[in-house]
């Protein structure tokens, strides 16, 4: 039995095709991905991301413990603030990429992958259960309590204000949630709820993410739409949601990412803090950033005509398969094929030529710097 979201009467009301996404009926798309895509690159989207989990972790010892097990540093953060980081096995591998907010002084909140739940609470409490200062650590899997949504779109902001009003009361004390800075998160007041409001998103976009109650993110949903519609918001599925992540390389766990993967492979050593002391998988880590890597993810563009390249398609170079493509698509922004892929360090650099094997053919590509699509 597939599990559903708070929104899911709302999906099935505004016509969207539903499909299984890890264990959860979720909207693909409602009108068209190409549609709903372009919305949110030049006006509005709106997202249901009420599947992702969220963990809550708190105690004297919070902190200590964060920096143990996840690659960022923590005490970077002051209270209202946020950051992507990854948890990595002792092999340096991915378990999951999160974002890890201080909500307060000890109190922190993370935001997991939603096929990563189960995974990363059970590792998560497997490490508290080792950790020197446990005694005093509350991990909490609060995933059930929440539901949430993402407004993404350069025009969000022009409406987001009427839908949350108001100035902030926890985390980040701001006038209004357009005062957010991004990265930061702050506690609003909506009709009687309570809700967590952080400028972040998963598109390239600005916009905000929004974590409630089921009862407060159905009431915002539709408040959003409405108070959206003068600014050309249109409700947006995952099909847009992967075409907009790949557009600007945001990896995705599954794809880019997984247990045998490391985050300077994938080129995330921005999020490694080697600096900090010890954590899982540091000295491993350590070691690729000082002598490099044997495979590295690679973006790139089709050159010419052909069908949009797939995950799990060959990668060749110099008459040869060197790598796989994790993430590909038609870009609705530049219409072309464009995607990721391990292979390499010698054919991961810009302006390398190689071929992607579609359907048994072999169509030329060329590595790009990444992100792949630039606002202009």
């Amino acid at each position: 039995m597939l599990k559903r979201t708070a929104l899911y009467t709302a999906h099935q009301k505004l016509g969207a095709r539903l499909i299984d996404f890890g264990g959860w009926e979720m909207p693909v798309q409602y009108t068209s991905i190409t549609d709903e895509h372009l919305a949110v690159r030049h006006a509005a989207g709106i997202f249901d991301i009420s599947h992702m989990g969220e963990v809550t972790v708190s105690g004297g010892s919070a902190s200590d413990f964060l920096n143990r097990v996840l690659t960022n540093d923590i005490r970077r953060l002051a209270p209202g603030e946020g950051q992507y980081t990854l948890m990595c096995n002792e092999r340096g591998g991915v378990i999951d990429d999160l974002y890890a907010y201080r909500l307060s002084g000890e109190v922190f909140l993370l935001i997991i992958n939603a096929s990563r739940i189960e995974p990363d609470v059970a590792w998560l409490k497997s490490q508290a259960a080792e950790f020197q200062g446990h005694a005093g650590l509350q991990l909490t899997d609060a995933s059930h309590n929440y539901a949430a949504v993402a407004v993404q779109g350069s025009r969000v902001r022009e409406f987001i204000n009427a839908c949350v009003p108001g100035g902030s009361n926890s985390a980040m004390r701001v006038n209004a949630v357009t005062d957010l800075k991004k990265n930061q998160i702050g506690g609003f007041q909506f009709e009687n709820h309570s809700v967590l409001v952080s400028r972040t998103g998963y598109t390239g976009e600005d916009g905000f993410e929004i974590v409630g109650s089921d009862d407060a993110i159905r009431h915002l949903w539709d408040q959003i739409l409405a108070a959206g519609q003068p600014f050309g918001i249109k409700p947006c599925g995952l099909g847009a949601r992967d075409t907009l992540r790949t557009e600007v390389c945001y990896p995705l766990y599954g794809h880019e990412l997984d247990e045998d993967t490391t985050p300077i492979e994938a080129g995330l050593g921005f999020f490694v803090s080697l600096d900090k002391g010890e954590f899982n998988g540091s000295s491993v880590l350590a070691e690729q950033n000082a002598g490099g890597v044997k495979k590295k993810l690679a973006a790139f563009k089709m050159v010419g005509k052909s069908a949009p390249p797939r995950p799990h398609y060959p990668i060749w170079a110099n008459g040869a398969s060197v790598g796989i493509v994790t993430s590909g698509t038609q870009s609705p922004s530049l219409n072309l094929g464009i995607g990721m892929g391990y292979v390499p360090p010698d054919f991961a650099r810009p302006a390398a030529k190689i071929e992607i094997e579609i359907r048994g053919k072999l169509f030329a590509a060329v590595v790009v710097q990444k992100p792949i699509y630039r606002k202009s």
